[in-house]
């Protein structure tokens, strides 16, 4: 449909362009990311797995480049629904740590979060709906369901036809 051709590729420009910047400028989101990650993972102790890089710098890279490769396939309506779950799972943590309004005793600077924090409220939204379209195809869920169905008809229906034929022949 001609809307997810243009609705698609912008939804996905903002993450694009933004994974864009978080590679070409590595050290700069990393630094402004730090010291929340340090709270994070100073809180977490040792719930997290010891693979989890923590560091600011890779996961500024992770980050980036997650929106950038789901960003372009969500863009091109490759895996759309897989990659809109991607990026969800890359902005809400940035929505969280990256927005925090209430953090703020400014009130401009606490204003100028609250936009950005709800502006990816109704970013993630669009994923959501994204995530959940089946381009006019029936869901999984639907299809399981309907198929269920069938079979209790068709049960059914045997149960029925040899009920018959088993009172034809019993006296």
């Amino acid at each position: 449909m001609l809307i997810r051709r243009v609705a698609r590729p912008l939804l996905a420009s903002i993450f694009i362009v933004g994974g864009i910047n978080c590679l070409r400028d590595v050290q700069g989101h990393a630094k402004a990311a730090a010291p929340k990650i340090d709270k994070v993972t100073d809180q977490a102790g040792d719930a997290l797995p010891d693979e989890l890089p923590t560091d600011a710098e890779t996961l500024v890279r992770v980050d980036g480049a997650v929106k950038v490769g789901a960003g372009v396939l969500l863009a091109l309506g490759k895996m759309p629904r897989l990659s809109a779950l991607a990026l969800i799972t890359s902005l809400v943590p940035t929505t969280v740590v990256g927005h925090a309004f209430w953090e703020y005793e400014d009130s401009a600077q606490r204003d100028q979060q609250k936009i950005h924090f709800y502006k990816n409220l109704g970013l993630i939204g669009g994923l959501l709906l994204a995530a959940v379209d089946t381009e006019g195809k029936p869901s999984l869920a639907y299809q399981a369901r309907r198929g269920g169905r069938k079979v209790a008809e068709q049960t059914h229906d045997t149960v029925d036809q040899v009920k018959d034929v088993a009172s034809k022949y019993t006296p």
